[in-house]
């Protein structure tokens, strides 16, 4: 993809973590950046911190909120004309039992992972297919969207939806040669901030109750696991762009993964009958 040299980029959760790094990643490139974030002070530094010659605008927004996402998509697009490239980012973390995972922590969980998404595409995919030339659409799963492992039920669920998702949009816009393209963003654990998500959390989706003793065990192994990443936020980032310029339909950060997967993808084509043979 040649914009990646001069395009445009639209980054959610741009203010830290893989989002930042993303930014950071792409100014190198030379594009134009809209950065979103729902913690706007941490965002406007963020996007003082790029150097001066890449032209940045900074747009704060609630990507659980359609009309926010909407309002995001009217700035960029009045700003810059074009979007080549929309990163599908923002997300948060949670480690509980799935019998203690409350309403509020469903409704928050998948409202920014899942319904980011959603209201991404809702407002962006019509606009770049409009613009005419090539474009992509980057949404970060996980590689807990190909896994099912303990105490991570609310975000597994998410990115499993977020991986059919976007494998769904993909066949679909090539069924019609749309100029759109998918790919999905499928890290395991690196260093960020998604294990302090309870900061951004609304008030209106707090969870009664403190953390039970398995569940806090939970959420410190998950905080040992994002800490001890070998690869860095700018390492996937640049992976992913390396990806999208490709035109890769998937990008697996992390290259250990693929025996978990196997493990779980076994258990199902064991547990699958085989055809009858004829």
């Amino acid at each position: 993809m040649d914009a990646l040299e001069n395009g445009v980029a639209v980054i959610t959760g741009a203010a830290g973590g893989l989002g930042r790094a993303l930014a950071r990643q792409c100014a190198a490139r030379g594009m134009r950046l809209v950065l979103s974030d729902l913690d706007g002070p941490a965002l406007a530094e963020a996007a003082e911190a790029l150097p001066a010659p890449v032209d940045r605008l900074a747009a704060p927004a609630d990507v659980s909120r359609a009309e926010e996402v909407e309002a995001l998509a009217e700035r960029a697009y009045r700003r810059f004309g074009r979007v080549d490239l929309l990163f599908n980012n923002a997300g948060v973390g949670l480690a509980k039992p799935v019998a203690e995972t409350t309403s509020n922590d469903w409704r928050w969980v998948l409202g920014v992972n899942l319904w980011g998404v959603i209201h991404g595409i809702a407002a962006f995919l019509h606009r770049m297919e409009a613009q005419g030339g090539e474009s992509r659409i980057v949404n970060t799963a996980s590689a807990a969207g190909f896994l099912s492992e303990p105490f991570m039920g609310a975000y597994s669920v998410s990115k499993h939806a977020v991986v059919v998702l976007s494998e769904t949009l993909r066949k679909e816009l090539a069924a019609r040669s749309s100029p759109v393209g998918v790919t999905i963003l499928c890290p395991a654990f690196f260093p960020t901030g998604i294990t302090d998500s309870e900061r951004v959390r609304p008030p209106e989706l707090a969870s009664p109750g403190g953390l039970s003793a398995e569940a806090a065990a939970a959420q410190a192994r998950l905080e040992k696991a994002v800490r001890s990443g070998r690869l860095g936020a700018d390492d996937v980032a640049r992976l992913a762009l390396e990806a999208a310029a490709a035109r890769e339909p998937y990008v697996f950060t992390h290259r250990r993964i693929r025996l978990a997967i196997e493990e779980r993808m076994r258990e199902v084509l064991e547990a699958c009958p085989l055809p009858p043979q004829r």
